[in-house]
């Protein structure tokens, strides 16, 4: 088995139970907050449907400067409503599913570097980038929303089994 093969169906079952939740987001609420210094409901499901974007430039690149010197800085998405962000994770796991599927395996050994500005964050093997920046953050954000949702008092959908909200009563 390849290890794009291997990686491919944990990605598409966590780009379901993220897709489930952003389902969930209260349009309404899109600028609240929990926290001042916290992203905004909708800046917050915007990330999440932006992450997969992450994979697809880890397979085919091997570097990204989030703030070049001598060009345009990344610019953040910020979706206005829940049909945009939910197309976006639709189109951006979709593009990532492809480029993974056709990444071989020597390329996801092969470094990646994440600079800010020329000056290197970090250079780890495509492998490790795709673990830790891509899934396990886009987890760590789903986490969050889980906690604004339930702050909201909209139903949290379960990940990895029924939540409290899907338990009958």
């Amino acid at each position: 088995m390849t290890i794009a093969a291997s990686l491919l169906p944990e990605f598409d079952q966590e780009m379901a139970n993220t897709r489930r939740m952003l389902e969930r987001v209260p349009q309404a609420k899109h600028d609240w907050k929990p926290h001042e210094k916290s992203m905004t409901l909708g800046r917050l499901a915007s990330h999440l449907a932006e992450m997969p974007q992450w994979a697809l430039q880890t397979c085919t690149t091997d570097e990204l400067d989030f703030a070049p010197k001598n060009g345009p800085r990344f610019e953040a998405a910020n979706f206005a409503t829940n049909a945009e962000v939910l197309t976006a994770l639709d189109e951006n796991a979709a593009a990532a599913r492809e480029a993974m599927a056709k990444t071989a395996d020597a390329d996801w050994m092969r470094d990646w570097t994440l600079l800010a500005g020329g000056d290197i964050i970090f250079t780890m093997p495509k492998l490790a980038v795709y673990r830790s920046m891509v899934m396990n953050h886009v987890i760590h954000h789903r986490g969050q929303l889980s906690v604004y949702l339930r702050l909201l008092g909209t139903p949290v959908p379960g990940m990895y089994g029924p939540s409290a909200d899907d338990q009958v009563k």
